[in-house]
């Protein structure tokens, strides 16, 4: 079986006339490709747009069809907020999925961060921006980095990481030849986004946002035998005639060989983010040094930190798998723990960030509930076995991780969808 064949693009800023058409040249050409993936900014810049953008997103008004399917992280631009909150809304998109968002026919949004496969090919993904202010759209959370820092840690190679904005210190290592005249690697880029890079390690990294095409040479990885590959495209339309389309057919990383994975090209260089990781986690200690607070709380969030388990083993974590899905390939092999309650939860509508951390910051807009108390006998039966353990303690939350009474040494392990206490 021939290995899918992808199309990558940069920023979309709503010129999807521009973007389908030059999709549909490359995909006569050189096609049929399978999927289409756009990072950075995906709507529009201005208002002027809107009527070219919402024809496709409505349908009508004789625009041609979405081509083929296409999955975007840039959920920021004019119309954003409205688009997505009456996606998020639809019944269609209820539960909790990974694989996107359905906008319309072929057209999907990778709503915060997650992982899932399409064509064989392991895909990962953070949408959004850094930011502060805590918006509903386009930006990402905390709680979506420590999402993929919890993936990082699943065994499996990832094969493709998509993020708006690129990673900080990309260049580092890279021939100078090859860099883009003009760069400045402080504007769009993260520093967040290279921690997480360095952890997931993925085959191909792709990022938009900089306005700029760049591929750099592939390079090693800490701990891993394959090398990664980044590519920071363009804007779609741009002055500069920068490639803003690129195509990749890559195999899948779980049907090739140990040889065919750890093949190293010629011009490989050392991992770009060694010293921009080694230079965080020192500022990290020595804050968590200098604030015991901060170091009390820090197991509870902080996943990529192995020193932080009990040492019980993965059996104490639970399968996500197993939870989604209500079964698991792996069987008996599996790891984890095949909880038949924790999956009725799940499938009774019960938020995951709500019973994992005591709260959710989706608040009303979250499609799924905040009460265990009116979910059905499994709920009744998880409430009943809390108020024997917890007595004169029913009245607060004694497990939500938010929770200034939250007795820490009866939860057993915090996980990235499911938190395992005592009984």
């Amino acid at each position: 079986m021939s290995p899918p064949r992808i199309l990558l693009c940069g920023d979309v800023l709503g010129r999807l006339n521009q973007l389908f058409k030059r999709v549909q040249s490359v995909n006569k050409s050189a096609g049929p490709f399978d999927a289409l993936f756009c990072v950075g900014q995906f709507f529009p810049d201005s208002a002027e747009q809107l009527e070219e953008f919402m024809g496709y997103i409505e349908g009508g008004g004789g625009h041609s069809q979405i081509p083929l399917p296409t999955y975007f992280i840039g959920d920021y631009g004019v119309a954003a907020p409205k688009v997505l909150s009456t996606a998020s809304r639809n019944s269609a998109n209820l539960g909790f999925k990974m694989d996107g968002f359905k906008i319309c026919d072929n057209l999907f949004w990778l709503r915060g961060s997650g992982k899932f496969t399409l064509h064989g090919l392991s895909v990962v993904y953070l949408s959004g921006r850094q930011s502060s202010n805590g918006q509903q759209f386009g930006t990402y959370s905390q709680d979506d980095v420590d999402a993929l820092r919890a993936l990082a840690e699943e065994p499996g190679v990832v094969d493709l990481f998509l993020t708006n904005e690129w990673p900080s210190g990309v260049t580092n290592r890279a021939s100078v030849s090859d860099i883009p005249a003009g760069f400045l690697d402080s504007t769009g880029s993260d520093s967040s986004v290279s921690e997480l890079v360095a952890e997931i390690k993925p085959r191909y990294h792709i990022a938009g946002t900089k306005g700029v095409f760049y591929a750099r040479e592939p390079y090693s990885n800490v701990d891993a035998v394959h090398v990664t590959r980044f590519f920071g495209l363009a804007m779609v339309g741009n002055k500069d005639k920068q490639k803003f389309i690129h195509a990749i057919s890559p195999t899948p990383a779980s049907t090739m060989s140990a040889a065919e994975i750890s093949m190293k090209p010629p011009n490989t260089t050392l991992s770009p983010y060694t010293l921009v990781v080694e230079q965080t986690a020192l500022k990290e200690v020595t804050k968590r040094s200098t604030d015991s607070v901060s170091d009390s709380q820090y197991w509870r969030y902080d996943v990529s930190q192995k020193r932080h388990k009990s040492g019980a083993g993965e059996g104490n974590k639970l399968c996500f798998k197993f939870i989604y899905s209500g079964s698991c390939p792996r069987g008996e092999k599996c790891n984890f723990q095949h909880d038949s309650d924790a999956r009725e939860q799940y499938s009774g509508g019960v938020c995951i960030d709500f019973l994992i951390k005591g709260k959710c910051e989706r608040g009303p807009d979250c499609n799924f509930k905040h009460d265990l108390q009116n979910e059905g006998e499994s709920h009744s039966r998880m409430r009943r076995r809390s108020e024997n353990d917890s007595g004169n303690r029913s009245k607060v939350c004694w497990f939500c991780l938010s929770s200034p009474n939250v007795e820490s040494h009866l939860i057993i392990s915090v996980g990235e969808f499911l938190l395992l206490r005592t009984a």
